[in-house]
């Protein structure tokens, strides 16, 4: 199917009238390779790739939509969208098109949300998705070792997997964690103040099947100075401190 046919598959099911497709024909032929950029047509990614929810996620999903109120079903759609791909793996168009049925929406409208966050992964992705935060704030404390780091003891590159599909590592954007730079997100998790030394150990326990403990690995209990408090330093005074005898 060329770029156009599906361009104008889409503007039958959003757009109605065909003219509109006339006047919209740039934007549209953009939707049609935001389609592309989804890999449809790959062995393993394509619209024929079979996907339900399991019986479990299904109650879950009931659950999900019931906290909206009625009539808005698509306000969902991110919290689906993971619980997709928390079943799955990583977020194929199959899985786009079910949640698109299942939350009653056009299916561009899910290829958008999955398209623009991040944190939705289109390829498949290891057991644990090691994401580094190159961004200047752990730029400036060194993150390009924690990189190098990684890919050393891995044997890949930015943006490749593990033969044995263990491990998956990724550059990304801020993940809003500045003040504990240099830092990596693997999976669900936080890993702060790192070294090469420490990413190399994380590693090692995530190969035995352990859990590292998340956080800091600096010592520190959060973002307080690395070299101890300066302030608040007192035990608090506990409740009516500083509140008048009489009241």
């Amino acid at each position: 199917m060329s770029c156009l046919e599906i361009a104008e598959n889409f503007v039958q099911e959003v757009f109605p009238v065909d003219k509109v497709f006339h006047q919209n024909k740039d934007f549209i032929i953009g939707k049609c390779h935001l389609l592309q950029d989804l890999q449809i047509y790959s062995p393993e990614n394509n619209p024929d790739t079979p996907f339900e929810f399991t019986p479990e996620n299904q109650k879950r999903i009931e659950a999900i939509v019931n906290s909206y109120p009625g009539g808005h079903k698509s306000a969902a759609v991110m919290a689906v969208l993971d619980l997709a791909q928390r079943q799955h793996g990583w977020l194929p168009i199959s899985a786009m098109n079910k949640v698109a049925e299942i939350l009653e929406m056009p299916p561009m409208r899910v290829y958008e949300v999955a398209t623009f966050y991040t944190m939705y992964n289109r390829k498949p992705v290891g057991k644990y998705h090691i994401q580094v935060c190159t961004t200047t704030p752990c730029m400036l404390r060194d993150s390009d070792s924690i990189l190098e780091a990684i890919k050393k003891k891995l044997g890949i590159k930015v943006g490749e997997t593990t033969p044995d599909k263990l491990f998956t590592l990724i550059e990304v954007e801020c993940l809003g964690a500045c003040v504990n730079a240099p830092m990596v997100q693997i999976n669900d998790n936080y890993y702060e103040d790192l070294t090469p030394k420490d990413i190399e150990d994380i590693i090692d326990e995530l190969k035995a099947g352990k859990v590292p403990k998340p956080g800091p690995r600096s010592g520190r209990f959060s973002c307080e100075p690395a070299g101890g408090l300066t302030s608040l330093t007192e035990p608090p005074k506990g409740p009516g401190f500083g509140v008048r005898a009489d009241l």
